[in-house]
């Protein structure tokens, strides 16, 4: 019998109805001595050391990053990522931004008689180009939605081969998205390789008035090197749902700038708690309990 342990306990009836023939166990109050596992759905709580030290040998985190994940749940023999678990409420935020950016809201909202009836300074999304860093899940729903407003979509992602969407245009390097871009959007996993992957060089390479979007992670961008594009027009409007650091404290300049639009990193939020991550959490036991290779499986060194 296959033992399933949960600190996502609203998870196990929709599990259970699935799996009726796996035990599954709420670990995410109470972790009693001789609780053990073969699986556990989680890694965010109090007892994720202890049922690993017990023999637990995969753990499925419920999100998509490993970098805020706690170190205990990335000792098991086998972790996995719940990739792209957040793409729906994600790529609508994206493409929220985008339409705000293109429409210039909140500015063009009326709080007083304008002076043009029938007018406003606007742009279209129609033919303009969306630029893409990373192409996994959320990105390539992010290129489907937009593909609908007949943008122009050019993306890079370390493995070319992993994922295709009709329309897309893969390109060999970050570089090659930057001069074409009306609007550039980070989706990539925060990795030694992308910590300021958008510093003041690669600044310099944009077209003036690019709108940024990051629903990945703050530190992929330089903030003060934003600051900087920000202030002389190379960067347009920034529309943050992460920062580096998060919380990010009182008083913080990015508060303040007329040009940045931020979230707290809620751009996931919009479903009910973590469905996606149920949803790949029980296509993967399904492939567990088959002998299958399971999906989302982290690379330790690459650091996603």
């Amino acid at each position: 019998m296959t033992t399933v342990l949960t600190e996502v306990p609203h998870a196990i009836p929709l599990l259970a109805e699935r799996f009726p023939d796996v035990t599954f166990i709420d670990i995410s109050t109470d972790c009693g001595e001789d609780v053990t596992g073969d699986i556990l759905f989680g890694g965010i709580g109090p007892h994720t050391a202890t049922v690993v030290d017990r023999g637990v040998k995969w753990v499925q985190l419920p999100f998509t990053g490993i970098d805020h994940a706690p170190p205990d749940s990335l000792r098991a023999q086998t972790v996995t990522a719940a990739k792209g678990a957040g793409a729906i409420p994600i790529s609508e935020y994206v493409m929220s931004a985008l339409l705000a950016c293109s429409r210039d809201f909140p500015a063009n909202w009326l709080r007083e008689a304008p002076e043009r009836w029938n007018y406003q300074r606007t742009t279209a999304l129609h033919g303009q180009t969306l630029s893409l860093i990373g192409f996994g899940g959320i990105a390539q729903r992010v290129a489907r939605l937009a593909a609908a407003f007949d943008m122009k979509i050019l993306a890079t992602r370390r493995h070319a081969s992993h994922g295709v969407v009709d329309g897309v245009q893969l390109v060999e390097s970050v570089d090659e998205l930057l001069a074409p871009a009306h609007h550039l959007v980070v989706c990539a996993p925060l990795t030694p390789e992308t910590h300021h992957l958008l510093n003041d060089e690669r600044f310099t390479k944009v077209t003036p008035g690019l709108h940024v979007v990051n629903i990945a992670r703050g530190a992929i961008i330089d903030q003060d090197a934003l600051r900087r594009a920000l202030d002389d027009g190379r960067v347009a409007r920034a529309s943050l749902d992460v920062t580096d650091p998060e919380p990010l404290p009182a008083g913080h300049w990015l508060y303040e700038h007329p040009r940045v639009f931020l979230t707290p990193h809620s751009s996931w939020t919009g479903t009910p708690f973590f469905s996606g991550a149920i949803d790949i959490f029980a296509d993967n036991l399904e492939r567990y309990l088959a002998g299958q290779p399971l999906v989302g499986v982290i690379d330790r060194e690459l650091g996603y």
